[in-house]
């Protein structure tokens, strides 16, 4: 049951008179529950109660924080269609979305309680040539989480960050996503019955309400959040890193931001399968209706007849593909917005566009393309456009393609197309790309992102705020913790783990 209160610890509490409703972008029309805004003083219990958790759960056995975030994971299957529906008429998006969505949700939190089932994660280390001096990581304080728009669960409420988070003993407060507070309501809840189920200090999880910005820069300055995670816009992560940084003790924002996701195309490969790539590409561009992360914004090749029938190739099956709805107004605004000032820069010419009448918040698929001389020339073209949108550049040469890459901003992903016998040169593409991006895909796409251990999510700035670390699979726990350093110590008082 959503009930459209703030969990402060484990206490549902509705102080505040500023409300506001979800909105099902498909139907374009206003989601019934009503959600109160947390208020000051609900913060500061919120972080209050996470403050004194803390102590209590960044000491107790792995096993029993791996027992607790595993029942959370059980909770949710639990909620069954609940959620599922909750989940789509806040999002628009389809059923097996949201299945696929919920499970990868669920096995990152079963990923995550496997992997502290013993302390190994710590990287428990002894050097004893001079002083004996014993070495683990440390979890940091509570954890602010912001949920991100276009991943309602596997971002979000108890998404990766979350799941991190708590696997390495810190207390987490989230601040809920305004387009699907229902569904952020129904996860929390289901934490909450898993921390009372498995006896975990109260406070150890609260999920706050707010449709602006004022909760958020609440949480981010308080002395006692120590850490904060983030998935959305550059605008808001860097708003986000700048308080942070301005605190009397400043603390680290990883936030995944911005990304482009550059695929560079050889000749070769357009020669021998250059319809398959557009086919291929086509579909990944317009997935999900482009509101990924990885989704390809920026294509490159070398000027030639090949890469000329690439682009008609791709624009023509672009188009076919149908509209589909976003997951909010704004979202689609922005989309349309950003689209726009791109097509409309005099470099640039438009190759596809879908030409029919589509329902209100669905999104008219683009391909544009542009020279390497005007690319390198117009900052505007390398702006990313948060949708189903994507750019090919004609470059002269190999020269000014390696000059691209060299002055593109921080990406998530790059992305190589290429023919075995063009792997001996490729070692320059491959050097340059890997001082731009946190992943090479090669012969691939770059949507989907696998919840493994060698995931790299994330890349130089503005990709996320700290390239040395990923927000997916096991690493992600990496983030929240510290080390330290214990130094001729008594047994009886050391930490287990150190024993």
């Amino acid at each position: 049951m959503i009930t459209g209160k703030n969990y402060i610890g484990n206490t549902l509490s509705n102080k505040g008179t500023v409300t506001y409703q979800t909105l099902n972008p498909k139907n374009n029309i206003v989601n019934e529950p009503i959600f109160y805004e947390a208020t000051s003083e609900e913060i500061d219990q919120a972080v209050a109660l996470a403050s004194k958790a803390f102590h209590k759960f960044r000491d107790m056995p792995g096993s029993e924080r791996a027992f607790f975030i595993a029942t959370i994971a059980d909770e949710i299957e639990a909620l069954g269609d609940t959620l599922i529906h909750t989940y789509m008429s806040e999002s628009g998006l389809p059923e097996g979305r949201a299945k696929g969505e919920r499970g990868r949700t669920l096995g990152q939190l079963r990923m995550f309680a496997n992997l502290i089932k013993t302390e190994h994660w710590r990287n428990p280390t002894i050097s004893g040539d001079h002083k004996e001096i014993r070495q683990a990581l440390i979890p940091l304080g509570p954890v602010v989480v912001f949920g991100a728009s276009n991943f309602p669960l596997a971002y979000s409420t108890a998404g990766g960050d979350t799941a991190s988070a708590l696997a390495a003993g810190c207390p987490v407060i989230v601040k809920s996503h305004p387009m699907h507070a229902g569904t952020g309501e129904l996860v929390a809840s289901a934490i909450i019955k898993a921390a009372e189920k498995t006896g975990m200090p109260d406070g150890v999880f609260s999920n706050l309400n707010s449709s602006g910005i004022e909760v958020g820069v609440q949480l981010v300055k308080d002395p006692r959040v120590k850490a904060v995670g983030f998935t959305g816009s550059i605008r808001g992560g860097r708003a986000l890193y700048d308080h942070a940084g301005q605190r009397e003790e400043p603390i680290p924002v990883f936030a995944e931001m911005g990304s482009i996701n550059p695929v560079i195309i050889t000749q070769k490969a357009l020669e021998i399968r250059g319809e398959e790539i557009a086919q291929t590409y086509a579909d990944s561009i317009t997935l999900g209706v482009g509101q990924f992360c990885t989704n390809p914004g920026l294509i490159i090749g070398i000027k030639s007849q090949e890469l000329t029938s690439f682009v008609d190739d791709l624009g023509e099956k672009t188009a076919t593909i149908d509209a589909y709805c976003m997951l909010h107004p704004s979202i689609h605004t922005a989309y349309e917005r950003n689209g726009n000032e791109v097509i409309n820069q005099k470099e640039t010419t438009l190759v596809a566009e879908h030409t029919t009448t589509v329902a209100t918040n669905y999104a008219q698929a683009k391909i544009v393309t542009v020279s390497g001389d005007a690319f390198l020339q117009n900052k505007t073209l390398h702006q990313e456009v948060f949708g189903p949108f994507s750019m090919v550049v004609q470059c002269e040469d190999q020269t000014q393609l390696l000059q691209i890459i060299d002055q593109l901003e921080g990406q998530l992903t790059g992305t190589i197309l290429a023919e075995k016998e063009e792997y001996p040169h490729l070692a320059s593409i491959v050097k340059s790309l890997q001082n731009r991006v946190g992943r090479i895909v090669f012969n691939g796409v770059p949507t989907g992102v696998a919840v493994v251990d060698a995931m790299t999510h994330g890349g130089p700035y503005p990709a996320s705020t700290d390239s040395r670390f990923t927000a997916v699979g096991n690493q992600a726990i990496k983030r929240w913790v510290r080390p330290f350093s214990y130094q001729d110590f008594p047994e009886e008082l050391l930490p287990e783990f150190l024993k």
